[in-house]
């Protein structure tokens, strides 16, 4: 759910909205329904299919973004950013923003670490890691390593 208030131009069905969330489908329908209900999320019918969509619209929307940027967006961002880059492997988040998320005590990270895994060009991830820095509101620092170290 959380890719939808990234990504408002974003449309999922709810079946992929399920999968996306772990969720069974019927969770899904259920949180599903109550969000539309309340405005949170539009929906428009294609066929059989419910494409839903964040409302911008809706008095806390931005309000809704910042909450799930600030604790999901390096999970929802990373992904997006780094898709179709030639020569990339794997990447990961690492360092103290990882260690929260896995539940580690700690201060509030200022920063997130990505790691790349690939024969790229680091250059070539500065204009990303401006881009993620921008959209996260915190500094992201990425590293490259080839596949063999």
């Amino acid at each position: 759910m959380a890719q939808l208030f990234v990504h408002p131009q974003r449309e999922v069905t709810v079946s992929e909205l399920a999968r996306l969330a772990e969720a069974t489908l019927p969770t899904a329908l259920r949180d599903v329904d109550r969000l539309v209900e309340g405005e949170y999320l539009t929906e428009r019918r294609v066929g059989r299919n419910r494409m839903i969509r964040a409302d911008e619209e809706h008095p806390l929307y931005a309000a809704l973004k910042q909450i799930v940027t600030y604790g999901y967006g390096p999970t929802v961002v990373s992904p997006d950013l780094l898709c179709g880059l030639p020569g990339i492997d794997a990447a990961y988040i690492y360092g103290s923003w990882a260690a929260r998320l896995d539940g580690e005590p700690g201060a509030d990270p200022n920063d997130i670490d990505l790691l790349v895994v690939g024969d790229v060009e680091p250059s070539q991830f500065y204009p990303t890691a401006l881009e993620a820095t921008k959209m996260l509101g915190r500094e992201v620092s990425i590293n490259v390593i080839s596949p063999n170290r």
